[in-house]
């Protein structure tokens, strides 16, 4: 009977307009601590989302890297060359906001590929430019939560750890929430504090693979295997660096959730799927 009625609603020349939803967690749900995290299946997803869209991440990381550091060897070559700005102390701090300022908007593109991909979404290495619109909010997103991470450890080191941690998903909930610096800290620290142990476990994983792929460079800087040894840390950076951004992309929908656009077709079969579902005994929740 429920097949008929798929078929029928399939065969209805129903009106499409666009719906938009939220996928995964909530605001409201995030705030009061309700939701999980499993290290495990979250580390598993965003590998197998890096597995089949890390070349574009890759490429856009790349473009970025390159334009900062064009910003950095122009803005240094004003103060009078870049010896000079390494001997100075405050010269470097400012060279570092500068690049700040002008490198964020776009590596907000990078940090909304991986929420992109949490929902399954296809993105392309243009998205870097995708949301510079909101790119002076973003700027000052990130110095703030630099500034705040650099006194947690200028402090003490332990502070300075869990503040990166409970401050990493702000640039998210700014671009996509489209919450100002300030109301993306606050919420970021209010819902992941709830959290903290799974998501250091997380994060560690991602430091120990870091620290093993630098390992053979310090090992092997002064013998004539040092290229080698270079090759395969940009080879094995080149899985690692979109494995960090597809994981914090499921961290978000996770906790935040995702507002994602939907036909409303596809909405009204996907409702009629899962009720057969349930009816059979199944569980059909969404999985990205």
């Amino acid at each position: 009977m429920t097949n008929v009625v798929l078929m029928n609603l399939k065969g209805l020349a129903l009106p499409e307009e666009n719906i938009t939803v939220s996928i995964g967690g909530s605001v409201e749900r995030a705030v009061k601590g309700e939701y999980s995290i499993n290290v495990k299946a979250i580390l598993t997803e965003a590998w197998q989302h890096t597995l089949q869209s890390r070349m574009y991440i890759n490429i856009a990381l790349l473009l970025v890297t390159v334009f900062g550091m064009i910003v950095s060897f122009i803005t240094s070559s004003f103060f009078g060359g870049i010896e000079r700005v390494i001997e100075d102390p405050q010269l470097l701090q400012l060279i570092n906001v500068i690049v700040t300022i002008a490198v964020w908007p776009f590596m907000a593109g990078i940090e909304m590929m991986g929420v992109y991909h949490a929902v399954n979404k296809p993105t392309k290495s243009k998205m870097v430019l995708s949301f510079l619109h909101r790119g002076s909010w973003v700027a000052l997103c990130a110095l703030l939560t630099s500034l705040l991470i650099s006194i947690g450890f200028q402090l003490l080191i332990i502070p300075g750890v869990l503040l990166a941690v409970l401050l990493s998903l702000t640039i998210p909930l700014v671009v996509e929430k489209n919450l100002t610096p300030v109301q993306a800290i606050a919420l970021s620290v209010k819902a992941l504090r709830f959290k903290i142990m799974p998501l250091l476990a997380i994060y560690s994983v991602l430091f120990l693979a870091l620290i093993s792929l630098a390992f053979p460079i310090a090992l092997l800087i002064e013998s004539s295997l040092a290229p080698l040894a270079v090759m395969v840390f940009l080879f094995g950076l080149s899985y690692l660096a979109p494995w960090y951004y597809n994981i914090k992309g499921v961290l978000y929908r996770e906790i935040f959730g995702i507002y994602s656009e939907v036909k409303s077709t596809d909405t009204a079969l996907s409702h009629s799927t899962n009720k057969d579902s349930d009816h059979n005994g199944s569980d059909d929740t969404f999985s990205a």
